[in-house]
């Protein structure tokens, strides 16, 4: 994934274990297409209610069972041993707890990072990240499949976008690696002391996720919300290419949702080339609705900055956009490219990259530099996809 921040500090688990393993799920998604068995995850607990009504069912098996899935984060029937038997196996013919097929798992050399391509129903792929840092679990996770935004230097664009996720799709991503990280039985092996919890989530994969505003609004409700997975709004982090009025509608939501921007060029000119949406909402345009995003909500908004070596990385630029963000209760995270085979965007030199980071720090705006992690294991947004499909 590009835009991931280092600086950002983005349940107890019943017995549960054995089945969840990629053989498991597999098999299960065998018996019935996935495409055939309603989501559990895409009902909001009142439809669930309902649902379980249609199946002849008292209300409290509604509680059960969403129980089962945000708190104990169980991935299958079989495993909610307070339902009876006959209702297991019901809900097992005709629905799911998770939609999501392992098509390709990677691992990081140092064992700190883990990439997963995932099957959704209907066969497209998205791919979700988990990061280990000294005391942080943090998720990076897509909101579509594909993307339409058109970003040149991104691998997610080459394919454009296939369709949104649901919310139910976007909350699996983060149950999904929940479960893992709650058993140190679930294979594969990391550098992280299990069991744990997942402590952030960055919405910086695949995808635009102000572009399916209403169904990741939907997930970011489910996952921070007390009785459903209960994470702190402020531990989770949205990143956008900037669609204005989207940015205008997220102060008005009342989470602490973090807001990133992925900006990549501090004038119109260069920003147009790289981040095609720019010709919509220009530069000024987007740096003043983040003003009223930092007005109405009191919180500091971060910058992405993609370092790409001889495009955007010069000293004149540095100056420029500190000259921009300056006024702005803000934070760059200069990023280092993740590059694609055979493209002409690659990685500014380290050199290049703290002369950068010091011009904006010089000029007394607040900067860091991302922890690469996963070139190895295509860990930037859409290249395990492209890899897999090559």
């Amino acid at each position: 994934m590009s835009n991931v921040h280092d600086q950002h500090d983005v349940h107890d688990q019943h017995d549960v274990h054995d089945q969840h393993d990629v053989r498991r799920e597999g098999s299960e998604l065998e018996r019935r297409s996935p495409c055939e068995r309603r989501s559990l995850l895409d009902m909001s607990q009142a439809q669930l209610v309902d649902y379980v009504a249609e199946l002849g069912e008292p209300k409290f098996r509604a509680n059960q069972l969403w129980d089962w899935i945000y708190k104990r984060y169980a991935g299958d029937f079989e495993s909610m041993s307070n339902l009876p038997k006959t209702l297991r196996e019901r809900l097992t013919a005709e629905a799911t707890v998770n939609p999501l097929e392992v098509v390709q798992r990677v691992v990081s050399a140092r064992s700190d990072t883990q990439k997963i391509l995932f099957r959704l129903p209907g066969g497209q792929t998205v791919e979700t990240v988990l990061m280990v840092y000294d005391r942080r679990r943090t998720l990076c996770i897509s909101s579509q499949a594909g993307c339409a935004m058109g970003c040149t230097f991104c691998a997610t664009a080459l394919g454009g976008l296939a369709r949104n996720l649901t919310a139910g799709e976007i909350v699996a991503q983060v149950l999904y690696f929940a479960r893992y990280l709650a058993d140190e039985r679930f294979e594969p092996a990391m550098d992280v002391a299990r069991p744990a919890r997942v402590t952030n989530v960055v919405l910086m994969g695949m995808g635009e996720p102000m572009h399916n505003y209403a169904n990741v609004w939907d997930a970011l409700r489910r996952l921070t919300a007390s009785d459903a997975f209960g994470l702190g709004a402020r531990h989770i982090t949205l990143s956008t290419v900037g669609l204005i009025p989207m940015i205008d509608r997220m102060a008005d939501e009342g989470l602490q949702i973090g807001l990133a921007v992925s900006i990549h060029a501090p004038n119109d000119t260069l920003r147009s080339q790289l981040v095609p949406i720019n010709r919509r909402y220009p530069v000024d345009e987007l740096l003043a609705a983040v003003q009223r995003y930092v007005e109405k909500t009191n919180r500091r908004v971060t910058f992405e900055y993609a370092l790409m070596r001889g495009i955007n990385d010069s000293p004149e630029l540095a100056v420029e956009l500190a000259a921009k963000l300056k006024p702005l209760l803000c934070h760059v995270n200069l990023i280092p490219l993740n590059p694609i085979p055979d493209s002409p965007f690659q990685p500014t030199s380290d050199a290049d990259t703290e002369r950068f980071a010091a011009i904006l720090t010089d000029a007394g705006v607040s900067t860091t530099v991302r922890v690469r992690r996963g070139i190895e294991i295509n860990a930037g947004c859409g290249q395990l996809q492209q890899a897999t499909l090559a």
